[in-house]
């Protein structure tokens, strides 16, 4: 695993596009601590003629192949990956959870689907709280109370039913045989489980799966077999969502939740409900990109960075020379700032068209000096000029412990999935005899609006806790079109990075003529508003730029590198290529497992 940095940096270097743009700041000495020892896939760009799919397990993404193998789209594949994730990475793939998705029709129509989860009904704004209005650290990670309604099943049930070509058992037969035969761990599955030994050695209805007899973790070679999640998983096989949320399943996750102390009832289940809501859609450089609306920010934080760099010539200031880097970190200061107030659509009102329109942002660019670092408390949210009000700091939403898959078929029907559990294993409880792990998801409302939590980040009114409420994301699964057709399926865990990791992509691609394995392993850059410094993965940028950057009045934060990006890349590797017509995929190496695998 320690060539790849060679790998990397061989590959940029030999790009002419790079070599016109300071190939000296793009060194990949990445952090090899922060790759598995096992990766299966660094430096491998995968093609395809049928299709693609991407995840970050590698059997996961074979799930998805398989079903396009048999004659399946890439709706029914997605629908695969996301129940063979549930067992192959259990970690953050779930059906104990809730996320979004952005799909494309092979008409062009694309649609946007919220299955995010949903407050209980008994929640209150204060239940994190003790009798002083103090937050209570831990109340709202771990345990029962942690514990928002999942929405995945219905959410991947639903478009199944209305696009799919097969019927749910064929697209849940991988997970299902996968569960009840179990899988041999690697050392990168091995090392995953390892992050949470002691959620497994509390609850008495893991230990029998994932620890050893004796009561020890379980180790690379082990098998990992899941009985009770198989007869789940066969349940909503052979019921579909009726056998989660208004069946056994449903009844065996809330008589755990009220024996471990928790809020959950009936009633919120059967009231759980998805939407089917409008992608917002921004232009950049003649490309349509649709991708996530509130109750995410993550999409509104995105477009409206494009459309900022929209007026610069970004190709001619260089791939992450000093100038370049200056734009994109004020045009993100803004974009983040812009984004503090956003919450759920069904109960705060969303300035979205504002904040994404391209008028919006050249009154920006106006206001952005291009030799010196904006001061973040100048900012006001939704105003394009510098004021001298000082704000509060934005929630930190999802944990980074999110996890991406990305879909395409020969027909240009694209799925780009964005789903979690929150932290590792979420809330560290499992549902009972049905091998299922729960999510901690109101850990991502604001537990105290208006007060600090335990980061020193400042809670919204936007988003308090309400009873069936979702929480705001930052997730942002995109897909990139032109002329019709399908570009680039691209989306990424990362908690509040998410935008910016998917925005390093896009520009990648488009302005700086990257193949998608090389947009992908790109070293990323970050800046929120606040806290304000910027972040940098490992050799992202050049001393010379850095010391540029720092003169012109920016803080610098070194950061281990972070995200899964899962990309694909229709018709050649990257767009100065020629057309080939095979699908090209990247799965990120910075987490180890992942793997791309083309039909």
């Amino acid at each position: 695993m320690r060539a790849f940095p060679l790998f990397l940096a061989t590959l940029l270097i030999s790009s002419t596009t790079l070599a016109n743009a300071a190939p000296q700041a793009l060194s990949s000495a990445h952090d090899p601590l922060a790759f598995g020892p096992d990766h299966v896939n660094a430096g491998v760009l995968a093609s395809g003629r049928h299709g693609m799919v991407v995840s970050a397990q590698h059997l996961a993404s074979d799930a998805g192949a398989q079903v396009l193998a048999q004659g399946g789209n890439a709706v029914d594949a997605a629908v695969a990956v996301g129940y063979a994730l549930a067992v192959v990475y259990p970690a953050a793939g779930n059906i104990g959870g809730g996320g979004f998705m952005t799909l494309r029709l092979k008409t062009g129509q694309t649609v946007f689907i919220d299955f995010r989860e949903h407050a209980p009904g008994a929640a209150t704004a204060t239940m994190y709280q003790d009798a002083s209005g103090k937050v209570i650290p831990g109340l709202s990670t771990e345990g029962w109370k942690a514990v928002a309604i999942p929405g995945t099943v219905a959410g991947l049930d639903s478009i199944l039913q209305k696009w799919g070509k097969l019927s749910r058992a064929k697209a849940m037969a991988p997970a299902i045989a996968l569960a009840r035969d179990g899988f041999i761990l690697n050392q990168g599955d091995a090392d995953l489980l390892h992050t949470s030994t002691r959620y497994f050695q509390k609850d008495p209805y893991a230990r029998a799966f994932y620890l050893r007899p004796d009561g020890t973790p379980l180790q690379a070679g082990d098998r990992l077999v899941q009985k009770d999640l198989a007869n789940s998983l066969e349940l909503i096989a052979k019921k579909g969502p009726k056998a989660f949320y208004d069946g056994p399943i449903a009844k065996e996750i809330v008589r755990a939740s009220t024996e471990g102390g928790g809020l959950l009832q009936p009633a919120d289940f059967t009231s759980y409900h998805i939407r089917h809501l409008e992608p917002i859609r921004c232009t950049y450089r003649g490309y349509t990109i649709d991708t996530a609306p509130p109750p995410s920010g993550g999409g509104v934080a995105l477009c409206e960075i494009l459309n900022i760099l929209s007026g610069y010539d970004m190709h001619a200031l260089g791939l992450h020379t000093a100038p370049s880097v200056q734009r994109e970190v004020e045009a993100m200061r803004h974009a983040y700032s812009d984004r503090r107030d956003l919450g759920d659509p069904d109960f705060v009102h969303n300035p979205v068209e504002h904040l994404i329109d391209p008028a919006y942002a050249y009154q920006i660019r106006q206001g952005i000096p291009t030799d010196r670092a904006l001061s973040s408390s100048t900012l006001r949210a939704g105003e394009p000029l510098p004021a001298p009000v000082a704000q509060a700091a934005p929630d930190t939403q999802e944990k980074h412990e999110t996890t991406q898959f990305s879909v395409l078929d020969h027909d240009g029907m694209a799925v780009s999935a964005t789903y979690t559990l929150n932290g590792w294993f979420g809330a560290g409880v499992m549902g009972g005899h049905t091998g299922i792990w729960m999510n901690d998801e109101m850990d991502d409302f604001s537990s105290k609006p208006g007060a600090p939590n335990m980061f020193g980040i400042v809670g919204s009114e936007a988003n308090a806790i309400a009873p069936g409420k979702t929480p705001l994301s930052s997730m942002s699964p995109s897909i990139v079109s032109r002329d019709g057709k399908t570009v680039m399926v691209i989306g990424s865990p990362g908690g509040s990075r998410i935008p910016t990791i998917t925005l390093s992509v896009i520009l990648g691609v488009i302005d700086y003529g990257l193949d998608i394995r090389q947009a992908v392993d790109l070293p990323r850059i970050h800046e929120q508003w606040e806290p304000s410094a910027v972040e940098l993965e490992p050799d992202a940028l050049s001393d010379e730029t850095m010391q540029t950057l720092k003169a012109e009045g920016y803080a610098l934060s070194p950061h281990r590198p972070w995200g899964v990006a899962e990309g694909i890349l229709a018709g050649r590797p990257s767009l100065s290529a020629a057309k080939t017509g095979l699908i090209y995929g990247a799965a990120d190496p910075r987490h180890a497992g992942g793997e791309a695998v083309g039909e």
